[in-house]
């Protein structure tokens, strides 16, 4: 089950991502299939970046700390990913919907989802 969860949370974060291209400017993704590898690397640029820095610094985390490295971590993302096209505002206007979306629709990180279950043993 853990797997199918880690599934259907990549495609809410797909879908998620398609919306903010359509009404973020500056923010654009080709399709459902660039959406869903976007949202793969930056779950992945995201990990990478809680591990060197701590969890304070991360897209994850909260703050303005941690609302310019999700903006950064989108910019980073487009070079990655074929079909993305973000400029520097747009990855902030990005991260600011994403943000706000989140707040409806919370998705937690498999950090989070580790130490919930280490804490309930």
């Amino acid at each position: 089950m853990r797997f199918l969860g880690h599934v259907v949370r990549f495609i809410v974060s797909a879908i998620v991502l398609m919306f903010v291209g359509w009404i973020v400017p500056n923010f654009a993704v080709g399709g459902f299939w660039s959406a869903l590898f976007l949202a793969l690397v930056i779950a992945l640029l995201g990990w990478i970046v809680e591990g060197i820095f701590g969890k304070k610094v991360t897209p994850f985390g909260r703050g303005i700390v941690g609302f310019l490295a999700s903006a950064a971590v989108i910019w980073l993302a487009q070079f990655i990913v074929g079909g993305v096209s973000v400029t520097v505002v747009g990855a902030i206007l990005a991260a600011l919907v994403i943000g706000i979306i989140d707040l409806f629709i919370p998705i937690s990180t498999p950090f989070e989802s580790g130490r919930n279950k280490e804490e309930a043993r």
